[in-house]
Order: C-alpha cells, then structure tokens, then sequence
C-alpha cells in the first residue's frame, strides 16, 4: 500500500486529495492545525518516507486576508521553508507543490488587458512584480522547488487558477455568491466592481490532473484551469439564475477584489487532461450541497 503525506488535510484541497488518494488505496497521514497537529511542528518531528507528499498547508482566507492581512503570509514562508530542510532527511518519492495564479506579473492583468497567462510568463531569475506579498510567497516556494529538485528531490509544480467546488470555505466568491443566492439576497452583492474576470476550475479537476502529473513524473510547472473567463457580474447572473430568482446587482467597488483579469492559457494543461466539470454544473452541485 503506497503511503501519502497531506499538508493542509482538512482545507478544501487538501480533503480533497486525500478522498481521491484513499479511495485508490493510499495510506494517507493528513496533518492540519485545524485538526491539532500543525505541519510546523510535524515537520520537526524523525523523518518518516513516504511515497508523495501533496504540500497544501498555507494560510487562507481569500482576497479579504491577501489585501488586509499580509504578514499572515510569513506563516506561508515557514511552512514551505520546514517541508523542503525534512524532506532532505526523509526523501520522500515526490512532492506537489501547489503554487498560485498570483505568481504571474500584475502587469499583464491590468485593465483593459485580456491576456491569458502562460507557464512561461513568469521568469524564476528575474521575476517581475506578482499579486501582493503571497504571489512572493509563492515564488519564493518555486524556488525552493528548484533548489530541492537540483539537490535530487522529485517535484512537481502546479499553478491552479481559481478552483472551487460545493465545500468550500466561504471565505471565496464562489461559495459566497452560492450563499448569498440561498438566501434570496435582493440586493445582491458583488465585491468591485463586478468586470474583475477569473478563471474557474472545479476542485475534482485539480485533484485529477495533478495526479495525473505525479503519475507521469511531470515536474511543471503547469497552469490549471479552464481557459474560460468569467467576470464576477457573471457569475453571479449565473448562480442567480440556477437558483430561480433575478434580484438587483450592487457592485463595491471598495471591496476587496484582486486585479482585472486573470485567465489561463491551458495549452500546456491540455496535452495531459481536458477539465470534465462545466461551470454550470459546478454552480448547480454547491447550490444542491449547500442548501
């Protein structure tokens, strides 16, 4: 039985790699704050081997803590900094690294740029500015991945753009516009000023592709999205839509709410795995879970 180690086990990526992993015979160790045993400290602990390590510990919280909360990102820094020193003792067979679409430059998401971002984009010697202190983070990460990989440490790199699913933490558009949609919110709120545009892909698609990747001892870093851009004033047509009701549209343009556009290229995604789960469903599945 091939052994996995999950960072991050009971945050939205991180359950969800272990279900996937369990349900095709993984022994999984998961290892999350939430459930009292903080990957800092595991990571002190004797190294034990194991045959993938999927890194999905990392301070969350949405646009709201990336803007207002900064400094919580040195916890991301510190997470990265002990997996790689433990994994020089205890080798495991490889490591998912989940980066971010906040690694690309800003400048080329400004308005009215409709750019999509390519793996390619970002340049690890000279990069430019990336989305605020957690696309530093981020970068920061990538480069450990490269130090590691040049020292013999297999990993691999994904750069997933934004994922949701029914569960997730309603902290993200996509769960929070799913809730506000159930409760028949009129007006119905959406944070800026409604044309920022995201890329989104479905959590069983993250899951599937960066398996896929493991599995081909592919070492990105690699984009993972749909390639379809949607804005925020969409998304919430659609998610009102699906629940029956057509309320009045109140944009906050003070809100917190990221660059203007981000939208993959997934030129690259697709020679390994086409995403299978349309927005549309996705948006009926969460208001089917969340009810």
């Amino acid at each position: 039985m091939p052994g996995a180690l999950i960072t991050g086990s009971a945050g939205f990526v991180g359950r969800h790699f272990r279900a996937r992993l369990e349900s095709q015979g993984w022994d999984v160790t998961g290892v999350d704050v939430k459930t009292g045993r903080d990957a800092r400290e595991f990571f002190s602990y004797p190294p034990v081997s194991y045959d993938l390590v999927v890194h999905a510990a990392a301070v969350v919280g949405g646009r709201e803590v990336i803007e207002n909360n900064p400094l919580a990102q040195a916890v991301n820094l510190e997470l990265d900094a002990r997996l790689f020193s433990w994994a020089r003792a205890a080798r495991p067979g490889r490591i998912v690294y989940f980066s971010s679409s906040a690694v690309y430059p800003v400048s080329f998401q400004a308005e009215p740029q409709q750019y999509k971002l390519s793996e390619t984009d970002v340049n690890p010697d000279l990069p430019q500015r990336p989305d605020r202190l957690y696309g530093w983070t981020k970068l920061t990460g990538e480069y450990l991945c490269r130090l590691a990989r040049a020292d013999g440490q297999a990993v691999t790199v994904v750069r997933p753009f934004s994922g949701y699913g029914p569960d997730q933490d309603d902290t993200y558009p996509f769960p929070k516009m799913i809730d506000r949609a159930l409760a028949r919110e009129d007006p119905f709120l959406i944070w800026g000023t409604g044309r920022q545009t995201r890329d989104f892909i479905h959590v069983d698609d993250i899951v599937t592709a960066t398996l896929m990747m493991v599995e081909r001892e592919d070492n990105g870093p690699l984009n993972l999205g749909s390639g379809e851009p949607v804005s925020m004033r969409q998304l919430a047509a659609a998610v009102c839509e699906e629940a029956g009701y057509q309320p009045r549209f109140e944009c906050v343009p003070a809100a917190p709410s990221g660059v203007h556009w981000r939208v993959a290229d997934v030129m690259r995604m697709h020679q390994l795995w086409t995403p299978r789960v349309r927005l549309s469903h996705g948006i009926r599945e969460a208001l089917e879970y969340r009810k």
